[in-house]
């Protein structure tokens, strides 16, 4: 009963999160959201501290106006993203942070990415 609960509350975020483009999101830091663009570039740091990859949004690093994270415990579960999604259009979806002045999305869950 709780799953099915916590399902429908998720479901319903999920569906009424407003949408965003990756230029957009840096003033809605804070906000539950859905944030949407291109791959222009990817890095997967994994002799960094929580081996994290990096996807750059609408820009090449360090331009880019939007990144979305995914830490090492969970890039298995992403299929070498930075590879895959290279140029293609995305959206992901959660709370929109801020790390050294970029908007972020930190990214654990692929049914996050669209």
């Amino acid at each position: 009963m709780k799953k099915l609960l916590f399902s429908i509350l998720f479901g319903t975020l999920l569906l009424s999160a407003a949408t965003y483009r990756a230029e957009e999101a840096g003033v809605h830091i804070g906000e539950y959201a859905t944030v949407c663009g291109t791959v222009f570039g990817g890095y997967y740091a994994k002799r960094s501290r929580g081996r994290p990859t990096f996807l750059n949004l609408d820009g090449n690093y360090p331009h880019q106006p939007f990144t979305v994270v995914i830490w090492g415990k969970n890039r298995r579960r992403f299929q070498a993203p930075e590879k895959r999604l290279l140029g293609k259009h995305i959206c992901v979806t959660g709370t929109i942070g801020i790390y050294r002045g970029i908007p972020q999305i930190v990214l654990s869950d692929p049914s996050r990415l669209h």
